[in-house]
């Protein structure tokens, strides 16, 4: 009997071995350190957690415990595990799963969901922006900006476009998109990252209009992360056009960092979920499950345009980047490299 159960001890540890290699979500994987039961809704983590149980089980009270008794130990923590397990990846509440990006194929991220931004774009920030600062690696895609210097290709010293005006690279990193490829119109809309919090970083999850200019197109800023009136902040925003043409309007809903980092002292070591749910009268920005703000879309329609022009209510796509500098402060050379890190997207339409 000892031998018997040395063997599913050890059969037990090897499927638990193949396991961290191909679930990101496993509590004994690499990601160990980040796992929160509230948000994995991978089905490894009950067979893992099982198995990994009754090897203990089997290992540790080969002679104390009969082996019908341990057998019927496992299957009550199997059935106490299946009936406290989280709800499901294809359904929410009333919400179905339309859509979902895990990252989990190594390599840069899928070409038929995914482009990227390019060159010196927006802002006045420092970096610039290429594909390869984005990979995905053991189930998550990785940004990375980095410090590296080389001559700008688009410089030019009568350029009227400040990132022209530049000679030089002095850091780059990335910024992905779905322009073009995919586009979101009301549902929930959810991603599971961890934000860098070195001076310096802006990582941003946003989504963009298409048809006008900035910011006419409208803006919604899932996550940001800067410094708001010299204090380090998550904002939760939405922008429109204002009264003129070129001039936004905004409705920001900005949450001082140590509101969170008060609570846990490791926030920033971990993965959180943030989350859009978008209706046609409200869009709501969730930060694991706290509202941050609430978007009126009765309100948000482009003052200079004709009535009629609300772009918070019309199809959108999403953006992943890592900014540095500009809005967000000065850069702390002695953090970089400096990576944000995205587990999932997730997107789902509401139940008819």
């Amino acid at each position: 009997m000892s031998l018997w159960c040395t063997k599913i001890y050890s059969a037990c540890r090897i499927f638990c071995s193949a396991c961290r290699k191909f679930c990101k979500h496993c509590r004994f994987s690499r990601i160990a350190r980040t796992y929160s039961p509230t948000h994995c809704r991978s089905p490894f983590l009950l067979v893992c957690t099982t198995l990994i149980t009754f090897a203990k089980v089997c290992h540790r009270t080969l002679i104390l415990i009969p082996m019908k008794i341990r057998i019927l130990f496992t299957l009550l923590l199997l059935c106490l595990s299946l009936w406290s397990y989280p709800e499901r990846l294809t359904a929410q509440d009333d919400y179905l799963l339309e859509w979902a990006e895990e990252f989990n194929q190594d390599g840069a991220p899928d070409s038929s969901s995914w482009t990227y931004e390019e060159g010196f774009v927006r802002n006045r920030e420092v970096q610039w922006y290429q594909p390869q600062n984005a990979t995905c690696r053991d189930g998550v895609l990785v940004i990375t900006a980095r410090s590296e210097t080389r001559p700008n290709p688009t410089y030019r010293p009568d350029a009227r476009h400040w990132g022209r005006q530049r000679r030089d690279i002095t850091l780059t990193s990335a910024c992905v998109t779905t322009k073009g490829l995919r586009s979101f119109h009301y549902g929930r809309l959810e991603i599971r990252a961890r934000i860098p919090a070195s001076q310096g970083a802006w990582p941003a999850i946003w989504m963009l209009g298409t048809g006008n200019p900035w910011p006419e197109c409208g803006e919604v800023d899932i996550m940001e992360f800067y410094p708001s009136g010299g204090v380090r902040s998550i904002l939760a925003n939405a922008c429109w056009g204002g009264s003129t043409r070129g001039r936004s309007a905004w409705d920001s809903g900005v949450v001082p960092y140590t509101h969170f980092t008060s609570k846990d002292s490791l926030w920033a070591t971990k993965f959180h979920v943030w989350r859009a749910d978008w209706d046609a009268n409200f869009i709501r920005l969730y930060l694991d499950d706290e509202l941050l703000n609430e978007i009126d879309l009765s309100r948000t329609f482009n003052g200079s345009q004709p009535e009629g022009a609300n772009p918070l209510r019309q199809p959108m796509y999403l953006l992943l980047n890592l900014a540095m500098g500009s809005s967000g402060g000065r850069i702390d050379a002695e953090t970089l490299p400096v990576r944000f890190e995205v587990d999932y997207v997730r997107y789902y339409r509401k139940k008819k």
